[in-house]
């Protein structure tokens, strides 16, 4: 039974405060195996000896794969609270839609522990649950490689007019708001599902033939930081059941997919991207005109993909799941 069996490092995780990964488990075992005493490893090593017994003690046990970590969840929690008490806290929240500070009132234990039950059944936040029904509606779907699915939507924004609108001189001060028509502005918009990698453009109208030139430059974005599109999901607007615009699609071998009717929450990386837009670039400040607001998109649509944390990434910037990133930011 030697050291030199096929293992691979991938699938041993190592804890983060361990001394040896491994390799380093492996090369111990060698050192061993070759007559040297386990106290002069163990020194060579960085570790103690008990460490080093503990590791030579598994790998003759169950060789190889006693090198690798073990979980370290005990085999039991007595101080756990008890199933019942989790199961009654359960009923409180879904049926009566209480907070931690009640339940705790109810069943006698403290707030803090009522929200970390909350939190291991996923019911810690209201907005999650339906509330005639009290069961857990909110479900994230993940895909497994960049490309794999791509959200697609409009946004319509009012233009602002020149010199500011009503944001930059209050309610009822812009001079004759009704004889100046400034239309609207159309923010198409595309995010990779698995990375929440962005591209968007301010557009004139919704038609089709503005979303299949979008949807080209889109697909030419996307593979430049090499991402190739599988599938496109949108909903059913009308640029989107257009027979040219999924002709244009499956021309690149790229499928359509349409949402079912009233289904807009399946489309929901894109319809939060949506608001995230609003709330970060479109209304974050005083814009005097609409070509200051569009120009500044492309600034924020780089510190969105390479520099702003996201919460659904561990707090990591979308740019930080996709591979083969030329001219990569840090």
């Amino acid at each position: 039974m030697g050291v030199e069996a096929n293992t691979n490092p991938r699938e041993a995780p190592v804890h983060r405060n361990a001394r040896l990964n491994l390799h380093g488990r492996r090369l111990l075992i060698a050192r061993i195996q070759q007559g040297r005493p386990i106290a002069h490893v163990a020194d060579e090593l960085g570790i103690s000896r008990q460490t080093a017994y503990k590791w030579w003690g598994r790998w003759r046990r169950e060789g190889d794969a006693g090198l690798l970590d073990r979980s370290s969840r005990p085999h039991s929690c007595p101080t756990r609270t008890p199933r019942s008490v989790e199961r009654r806290v359960e009923v409180l929240r879904c049926k009566r839609k209480l907070g931690p500070a009640r339940i705790a009132g109810i069943c006698g234990i403290p707030a803090s522990t009522v929200y970390r039950i909350l939190c291991r059944q996923g019911l810690n936040q209201l907005r999650w649950l339906d509330r005639p029904s009290g069961t857990v509606i909110r479900r994230r779907i993940e895909h497994d490689r960049p490309g794999e699915l791509v959200q697609m939507d409009i946004k319509k924004l009012g233009r602002i007019p020149a010199g500011g609108g009503w944001r930059a001189w209050g309610r009822g001060n812009v001079a004759k708001p009704r004889a100046v028509t400034v239309g609207y502005a159309f923010i198409h918009t595309a995010i990779d599902s698995h990375s929440r990698v962005a591209y968007s453009e301010v557009l004139p109208d919704e038609k089709a033939i503005t979303a299949i030139g979008f949807w080209e430059r889109a697909r030419a974005w996307f593979g430049g930081i090499g991402v190739t599109i599988e599938c496109l999901q949108t909903d059913n607007g009308s640029c989107y059941v257009a027979h040219a615009f999924t002709a244009a699609i499956e021309a690149t071998g790229a499928r359509h997919r349409r949402l079912p009717p009233r289904r807009p929450q399946w489309n929901g990386k894109v319809e939060r991207f949506n608001r995230t837009l609003l709330d970060e670039w479109a209304y974050v400040r005083v814009y005097r005109s609409e070509q200051a607001r569009t120009n500044a998109l492309a600034r924020w649509l780089h510190l969105y993909n390479h520099h702003r944390a996201h919460t659904s990434l561990g707090g990591h910037p979308p740019m930080s799941r996709v591979n083969n990133v030329t001219g990569q930011h840090t």
